[in-house]
């Protein structure tokens, strides 16, 4: 992979563990989803002049991805009520590229060598790790880690749908666009006619947190599309996933999460099994 390339998908991580941890650090999620969500639609609809529509045989894809994406934040959401971010973060991030190397193992029957077969291991102690923490997990924690998994399932299929829809979009910044002007009022919408009031009461208070998430989560995507289109989807992907140990620190020192020494070793594990995932052969 090129050294821009590299640098690039490292800015995304960091930027994407940086917008988790501004919606965790804000006590209504709801408002902090649908205030991330607002701000990538109002980004998106001044950029539509500025940028080319995405190709006819992306649309599919886009139409696909934007269901996917609306599950994904609902699901994350879900799973920052009940968890912490240095818990519920590597779970979901950590269990996609295990999904994906499981289905492709039953649906495709690809054979995994010895260093896919080693990242299988080293994410899944990982995980083990992240989920079970210092002892059994309560129901609320129980809770937590069921949502991360389905978020970490919504984050495989959004990969593998959007990584196909840029390459055939003929721009990837304008199918980002259109990505997030498909999602990004869905949750917003909701918030106001489930809460109304509270959830204008909260937007004033909490809009400029708001407003930064959602640029950085715009930019952080924007890139690792871009990304994906100049460097194997593969390397780009287990790349990218640096991000959970960046998560997992942030909660730490930032948050002051529990057990974070315990976490931010079982995320190291997650992200070099991920690396080990993606080398060939």
């Amino acid at each position: 992979m090129r050294l821009d390339v590299t640098l690039v998908v490292l800015l995304a991580a960091v930027l994407h563990a940086v917008w988790n941890a501004l919606v965790k650090a804000v006590p209504d999620q709801l408002a902090a989803f649908a205030l991330l969500g607002l701000t990538s639609f109002l980004a998106s609809a001044v950029a539509v002049p500025f940028v080319a529509a995405p190709a006819a045989a992306s649309r599919g894809f886009l139409a696909l991805s934007v269901a996917l994406h609306v599950g994904y934040e609902l699901f994350l959401m879900g799973s920052y009520r009940a968890g912490d971010l240095s818990q519920v973060y590597p779970l979901a991030r950590g269990s996609a590229p295990l999904l994906v190397a499981g289905a492709a193992t039953v649906v495709a029957d690809e054979r995994l060598g010895p260093a896919q077969l080693a990242g299988v291991a080293l994410v899944s102690v990982g995980l083990a790790s992240l989920a079970a923490g210092k002892g059994r997990p309560d129901r609320r924690e129980r809770r937590a880690l069921l949502l991360a998994l389905a978020t970490g399932a919504c984050i495989a299929a959004y990969t593998i749908s959007d990584g196909l829809g840029a390459r055939r979009s003929g721009t990837p910044l304008g199918y980002v666009v259109w990505l997030s002007l498909g999602y990004g009022p869905v949750i917003a919408a909701y918030a106001v006619l489930a809460r109304r009031r509270r959830f204008l009461a909260a937007a004033r208070r909490r809009w400029r947190v708001g407003a930064l998430a959602g640029l950085c989560s715009m930019l952080a995507y924007g890139l690792v599309l871009w990304a994906q289109t100049q460097g194997a989807l593969a390397a780009v992907a287990a790349l990218r996933e640096s991000s959970v140990v960046i998560a997992a620190v942030l909660g730490t020192l930032v948050l002051h999460e529990p057990f974070g020494r315990l976490r931010v070793v079982a995320s190291a594990l997650v992200a070099a099994g991920i690396v080990a995932l993606n080398l060939p052969g």
